[in-house]
């Protein structure tokens, strides 16, 4: 079979992956449904976005180890379905269905996020990995930015937001499919004719040790820790700095995204050309330029350029870091992407960060905590450069 259809279904599963910020978009849907219990589910709506990757994603790692990266993939699918199942059965009077199934879709989308890039490594040569991940991303954030829309569309033509479960649901039933009658290469039979050790807690550790491999997780933590930190911050900056109106400036993270999914798209063609290793360091150098601009802009459309512009060049630092750090060592790609999927929750603490700095320091306080999460992925294109 040739490579590019072994590809196609992976690169759909890509897709189901973008399922997991369906949290985030409904979250207002659903607060206005369960009105009386609307504060319970504002506050567990997050946990559920990170916890998961902190608490089972080395434990996904040890399970591709068992049964195999593409059967890991496929049981996130029958989770993520399970979730939109419970989701529709959904009610005000049980709400409680809606945080179990917000919990499922961090299950699933945890394991979906440490098996897939690992399973991308049994069809892609090193070389080619990281730009195949980059194209990943995008089709991902497209799932991202088609979310509101589905939402829009099944609340106005078909008069139920929540018809958007089933047809999610379907499209996941689809791709398993896909995915199911692909044949791609068992990576643990290449494993264990090589004498590898099966994935386990402490081979995911292991990994640490590695200088180059620790230096990536960490990257992994602040470039999702920046990632979240621009689209928490964008809004809080027009609305405070330049006065834009609180409803206007809830729009700005939208340019933000749009020149992300940009920017992954191009990120897929430079990294099959040129070197992940070598492009880092001047993408996250032209970054961290870019964000030190922020306090000089003098309006808000000079201050979106400058989003747009920071957007172009970092958001491809988390394939990028990925990338690269299975490139090191593709027979632990369990392992690494494990330990890179935990290092997400960064999202989690970088906007904690974010918000006790604005609060005490003001808006200005955005500019530093996001340049120091720039400045350590500037250093670490550099580290990177040196070791290839």
């Amino acid at each position: 079979m040739k490579k590019r259809f072994v590809i196609a279904p992976l690169l759909a599963g890509f897709f189901v992956m973008g399922f997991g910020d369906i949290i985030g978009t409904i979250m207002n849907q659903v607060k206005a449904e369960c009105v009386e219990n609307a504060d319970t589910i504002s506050w567990l709506m997050p946990i559920f976005a990170y916890v998961w990757f902190l608490i089972i994603s080395i434990p996904t790692a040890i399970l591709s180890g068992r049964v195999g990266r593409k059967n890991s993939v496929l049981i996130s699918f029958g989770i993520m379905i399970l979730a939109m199942v419970i989701a529709f059965c959904s009610s005000a009077e049980r709400w409680y269905l809606y945080i179990v199934s917000f919990a499922l879709v961090g299950i699933g989308n945890t394991i979906i996020q440490a098996a897939l890039p690992a399973l991308m490594s049994n069809v892609v040569t090193k070389d080619k990995l990281t730009s195949r991940i980059s194209l990943g991303q995008f089709v991902k954030a497209i799932c991202a930015s088609l979310t509101p829309v589905f939402v829009y569309l099944t609340a106005t033509a078909l008069g139920n937001w929540k018809l958007l479960f089933p047809v999610y649901a379907i499209l996941t039933g689809v791709v398993g499919m896909w995915l199911y009658f692909t044949k791609i290469d068992d990576e643990r039979l290449a494993q264990d004719s090589e004498g590898h050790q099966r994935t386990s807690f402490a081979s995911c550790i292991a990994v640490l040790k590695n200088p180059y491999i620790l230096a990536m997780t960490v990257g992994i933590l602040f470039s999702v820790g920046a990632d979240v930190g621009m689209n928490v911050a964008i809004p809080e900056y027009l609305s405070k700095v330049y006065k834009v109106d609180v409803n206007m400036a809830g729009l700005g993270p939208t340019v933000y995204f749009a020149a992300k999914t940009a920017a992954a798209f191009i990120g897929a063609f430079v990294f099959a050309r040129v070197s992940a290793a070598k492009c880092l360091p001047w993408a996250m150098g032209l970054g961290l330029v870019v964000i030190l601009l922020i306090p000089f802009a003098s309006s808000a459309f000079a201050f979106f350029v400058l989003v747009v512009l920071m957007a172009l060049f970092t958001a491809n630092s988390f394939g990028m870091c990925m990338g690269l750090a299975i490139e090191k060592n593709p027979a632990k790609a369990n392992e690494i992407t494990s330990l890179m999927v935990m290092a997400i929750v960064g999202g989690g603490i970088i906007s904690a960060i974010l918000g006790v700095a604005e609060k005490t320091y003001g808006p200005i306080a955005i500019v530093f905590v996001l340049s120091a999460c720039l400045a350590y992925l500037f250093v670490l294109g550099i580290f990177s450069a040196t070791r290839k």
